[in-house]
């Protein structure tokens, strides 16, 4: 009974054990599943988040990206819309240029209708007078059947009267008739001669005035002062440089002379040489802007601006063929060109009238149906001569002609150069054009100064006049031809040597030279002593 209690009680706690257990394992689950639950919920709000996250980011760079492009488009768009208002400007100006060429057009028809008209006219009028000369023809025809026949009667009755054979008769009529001939027809011939000549002159007249009314040039004369504008009037004292040595070399190296006044912000440059003034003001320039002012520095400065000056001049001239349509020159004829602007004739700028006179030249070449671009290019080079480097004694245009020879230009243009001051005989058509365009170019009003040429030729005779003493190295003539500043080469000239050098230039140049007021004569002599160290 005891076992079966026993295994009984086994049995029930086993069952009771087994019952424990599965609810044990079943609460175990339901706690798993639920953390399961929650993992998988937390997962998928997660999941949720960055799926937001990375819509919004894309949505954020598709937003970027589409205003870029609408940015990139709108540039694109403004862009396209500047460049067809610009088109649409150039076209409405083409076409309002097509518009007026269209009405010059237009008039010229009127005006050649009309004078087609005036043809017409005068085509009949001739007609009328044709016809009329017609009937005159035929009324002096019988009027000279009449006089035949009545001569025919007055030879029978000479015959018989002069006892004259027909023949004999005949002869002395003809002689008689042959005298009257001569005379009249000297008398028509001299009347014809007055009236074309009468024609010739107006046509003439006609041709320069329409030249001269389509070519306008300014006159303005070159004076002997240049100035220098500078920032403050701080610059003047380092200008001047302690007692004077900078200004000093500058007008040793220049050749003109620098006035530093009560002038407000501003040095003058005082010169007869327009050259010698350029390169002074550009070296002004360059060394006020570096700062660095001291005497070595300004002959490096000078010595750069001289060179940069030739190059300007190769510049001037060839922009100046350019401007005017001459090809082909030859280079050493366009430096001579280039020069030509810082040369002057009586007053006068030479390029300027150069230029004018080539204008001049080839209006009215065209106007009488020569040749223009040749008349062009002998009116830019009939002076020529005067900038030819050497001093000579011949005068400008046989230099020029001889010039023209040298380079092989065009023989008419030859000739013109040559004979546009009456030098050499005249041989082409070109060359009194030339001659006649020169003397409208320099006689207008304004245009030329005699006394400004008389002037420059005595200062520079006054520069050659020293520069002929051995020693001299530089010699300048300055403060409107009151002083001549003269450098010597101090290893030639002693310093008592300086002092009757001056003293014999000033006695020559009283001498030979005439001039109003009196000259200073300033020789400088200075030593210099240079080493290298290597």
């Amino acid at each position: 009974m005891d076992i079966l209690l026993t295994i009984l009680a086994a049995l029930v706690g086993g069952g009771i054990g087994i019952v424990v257990g599965r609810q044990m394992m079943a609460g175990t689950f339901a706690k798993q599943e639920k953390e399961a639950e929650e993992k998988a919920s937390t997962i998928l709000k997660n999941a949720e988040l960055q799926a937001e996250t990375i819509k919004k980011d894309r949505i954020l760079e598709a937003k970027e990206k589409y205003l870029k492009l609408k940015t990139e488009f709108e540039e694109s768009t403004n862009q396209k819309r500047t460049l067809l208002l610009q088109n649409e400007s150039k076209l409405k100006q083409r076409e309002q240029q097509l518009n007026q060429q269209a009405d010059q057009q237009r008039n010229r028809e009127n005006e050649l209708n009309q004078q087609r008209n005036e043809i017409g006219q005068q085509k009949n009028n001739l007609s009328q007078q044709i016809e009329s000369l017609n009937k005159r023809r035929e009324d002096v025809d019988r009027r000279q059947q009449e006089a035949d026949r009545m001569l025919a009667d007055q030879l029978a009755q000479l015959e018989k009267i002069a006892g004259l054979s027909a023949e004999q008769a005949r002869e002395q009529l003809i002689e008689n008739l042959k005298a009257e001939a001569e005379s009249r027809a000297s008398s028509y011939i001299k009347n014809i001669v007055e009236e074309a000549k009468l024609t010739a002159t107006k046509e003439a007249k006609k041709v320069v005035i329409e030249t001269i009314q389509r070519t306008a040039t300014e006159h303005a004369i070159e004076n002997c002062v240049s100035v220098f504008n500078i920032e403050s009037d701080d610059v003047k004292g380092k200008v001047i440089g302690r007692e004077g040595r900078n200004i000093r070399a500058l007008e040793a190296a220049t050749g003109v002379e620098i006035i530093v006044d009560d002038t407000p912000e501003a040095i003058i440059i005082s010169g007869f040489d327009p050259v010698r003034r350029e390169i002074a003001r550009l070296s002004l320039h360059r060394l006020v802007q570096d700062g660095r002012i001291h005497p070595a520095r300004i002959e490096e400065i000078v010595a750069k601006t001289r060179k940069n000056i030739e190059d300007e001049i190769v510049e001037i001239g060839e922009r100046t063929v350019i401007d005017l349509g001459i090809h082909g020159l030859h280079p050493e004829l366009i430096k001579m060109v280039g020069r030509m602007r810082f040369r002057s004739s009586y007053g006068q700028n030479l390029l300027q009238h150069s230029r004018e006179v080539a204008k001049l030249c080839a209006t009215m070449a065209a106007e009488l149906g020569l040749n223009a671009k040749l008349a062009k290019r002998a009116g830019l080079l009939h002076d020529i001569g005067k900038v030819w480097p050497e001093e000579a004694e011949l005068p400008h245009a046989i230099l020029g002609m001889e010039l023209a020879k040298k380079y092989k230009e065009n023989p008419e243009v030859i000739n013109a150069i040559g004979a546009h001051h009456d030098e050499i005989e005249m041989t082409s058509m070109i060359s009194p054009i030339v001659q006649v365009c020169d003397a409208v170019s320099g006689s207008r009003p304004g245009a030329r100064r005699e006394m400004m040429e008389s002037y420059i030729k005595r200062l520079k005779e006054l520069e050659e006049l020293a520069g002929s003493f051995p020693g001299v190295t530089k010699c300048y003539a300055i403060q409107a031809g009151r002083e001549l500043r003269i450098m010597v080469d101090a290893d030639h000239v002693s310093d008592e040597r300086a002092g009757g050098l001056s003293y014999e230039i000033s006695q020559k140049i009283e001498k030979e030279m005439q001039y109003p007021g009196q000259i200073k004569v300033t020789v400088i002599r200075e030593m210099r002593s240079v080493a290298y160290a290597k």
